[in-house]
């Protein structure tokens, strides 16, 4: 239990975004902190005129001085968050019955600031992003071990997102052991995921429904899957009857697992990879006039940083022209991007511009976003992350 909780008083008119929702205090919004507070340690917040706010942690190093997590004065403690993920995976259990693959917890959205946990089967990949959550891994740990009774766990503590925490990076086995890629399986469909040395955790889950929910696109269509990373989209694609499929990557190692996942599901005749830039690789294909009933461009995150949006929005314009020239009249393209400080509406700009610089006309059949097990909560912009439109190019 944690006694003598040090206060954060907001300045005036701070609280608004703050009770509309969000979960974030900026160091700028702060007028003072009464008493001594390590990083990582559990404050209250309070507004200007004093009244309670909620219970949150602070790191005075951070842009984002505090993370809420209850709007109640709590204790941050093991029972606590035990709690908390224990209602994480009882969600994702309601949501995929019987199911064992998935997103355990989604950091701010199950009010878990800086916790990202994903359930390959009886291996659970977690990622610490925060000082609060560092300071607490060993109770998270306890916890996961309890509810889910992992035989290995992966801390994946090596995303960028640690530096501006003041966190070291760390990437290991923290419990059990893990001899290659862990096998899993999703809407029939077999997958090796590489949870030590893979993106991210070793796997997209995000983007599980709108695989599923665009795989029918592909039936007796020639398709191309760009940043098609260890070929969940082309996997996908061929079982839903696909005549061909052409994957592009600039990973080697991602390439080797994809060609093994296809290996997996028996579909391997009609499916190659191609290992290059992504941009140059489509300029190829457009030069050679090749064209495909269905593209998929799902790249990583263009803007990591506010600094980068513009340039971001020039290469989502840029790799959608490309696309959009290779993509047969009458074909799909299915078009992503996971990068939450790109907004929606300039997105959708960027690709009214990649359409009147390819001179091809489209129009959106379907606009979807992150699967279920990546809740998005009301006030707090930055858990919608991903955005994939499904366009018509006429």
């Amino acid at each position: 239990m944690e006694s003598r909780v040090p206060v954060v008083t907001l300045k005036k008119r701070r609280d608004k975004r703050i009770r509309s929702g969000h979960l974030w205090v900026f160091s700028n919004e702060i007028e003072a902190v009464d008493g001594t507070a390590e990083p990582g340690d559990a404050v209250y917040v309070r507004d200007a005129a004093g009244r309670f706010v909620g219970t949150g942690y602070l790191n005075p190093h951070s842009l984002i001085a505090v993370r809420l997590v209850s709007r109640t004065r709590v204790d941050l403690d093991a029972e606590f968050l035990k709690k908390r993920i224990a209602d994480a995976v009882a969600l994702r259990e309601r949501l995929w019955p019987g199911e064992l693959v998935w997103r355990a917890v989604y950091s701010e959205a199950d009010l878990l600031p800086g916790l990202i946990v994903d359930r390959y089967g009886d291996t659970v990949v977690v990622q610490s992003l925060t000082a609060g959550m560092e300071r607490r891994l060993d109770y998270v740990l306890e916890a996961l071990k309890e509810i889910l009774n992992p035989r290995a766990v992966v801390l994946r503590n090596d995303s960028p997102m640690r530096r501006y925490e003041n966190l070291p990076a760390e990437k290991r086995v923290a419990a059990g052991s893990v001899e290659g890629p862990v096998e899993i399986e999703q809407d029939g469909c077999r997958f090796l995921v590489d949870v030590v040395d893979g993106q991210k955790t070793g796997f997209f889950l995000d983007q599980r429904e709108n695989r599923r929910a665009t795989a029918a696109l592909a039936r007796n269509a020639d398709v191309l899957d760009c940043c098609c990373y260890t070929g969940a989209w082309s996997v996908y694609a061929l079982r839903a009857g696909a005549t061909n499929v052409t994957g592009i990557d600039s990973s080697g190692p991602a390439l080797e697992l994809a060609a093994r996942n296809l290996r997996m599901n028996g579909a391997t005749e009609n499916a190659g990879f191609v290992k290059g830039d992504v941009f140059k690789e489509l300029a190829a294909l457009r030069r050679a006039g090749r064209s495909f009933g269905l593209v998929v461009a799902d790249p990583p995150a263009f803007a990591k940083s506010r600094k980068r949006i513009r340039e971001a929005l020039k290469a989502y314009r840029g790799l959608n022209r490309l696309a959009m020239s290779v993509t047969s009249p009458g074909g799909h393209l299915v078009t992503c991007t996971c990068s939450h400080l790109v907004e929606h509406e300039a997105f959708m700009n960027a690709l009214v511009d990649a359409s009147r610089e390819a001179g091809r006309r489209a129009r959106v059949v379907e606009i979807r976003g992150q699967s279920r097990d990546h809740p998005v909560v009301l006030g707090l912009p930055e858990t919608r992350y991903l955005t994939c439109v499904v366009l018509e190019i006429l």
